[in-house]
């Protein structure tokens, strides 16, 4: 077995690299941390993933077998705001209810007609654990 730390990244072929940048930017707080011509990858803050967003017209909002691709949530009461935030950037929610009681989600279709899903997910035994400030950065604060 080999070590990861998980899925790290989707990429998505977008009609316009810009308008998708935006749209997660909006949404999910997304920062663009490289850019080229062609494609844009963006990671949301506190994470480490990566959306790579590479511009192909005669494939985008095509999907290929994946029903959807999900953002979990760090606050179940974020759940409204979420909803606001998706149809403020331009997105459409398709559903918005809880899984069970304390796991509200939403499902909702990107501008490249993309389906995400955005929740709250009750702590499982396998979530890595938060990390603890060391020392040294303990230190650094304090000066």
């Amino acid at each position: 077995m080999i070590k990861t730390f998980g899925l790290t990244h989707v990429a998505l072929a977008v009609r316009d690299v810009e308008r998708a940048s935006a749209f997660y930017q909006r949404i999910l707080g997304a920062v663009e941390v490289y850019r080229h011509d062609t494609f844009a990858q963006l990671q949301t803050p506190g994470a480490r993933d990566v959306i790579v967003l590479e511009r192909d017209v005669k494939r985008a909002g095509t999907r290929g077998g994946i029903a959807h691709f999900g953002f979990r949530l760090q606050r179940p009461k974020d759940i409204d705001a979420a909803v606001r935030a998706v149809k403020k950037a331009g997105g459409r929610v398709r559903e918005h209810g809880e899984f069970v009681p304390g796991e509200p989600y939403l499902f909702a279709i990107d501008p490249d007609g993309y389906e995400f899903e955005i929740w709250y997910e009750l702590p499982t035994p396998v979530d890595p654990r938060p990390r603890r400030a060391s020392r040294h950065t303990a230190r650094r604060a304090r000066a």
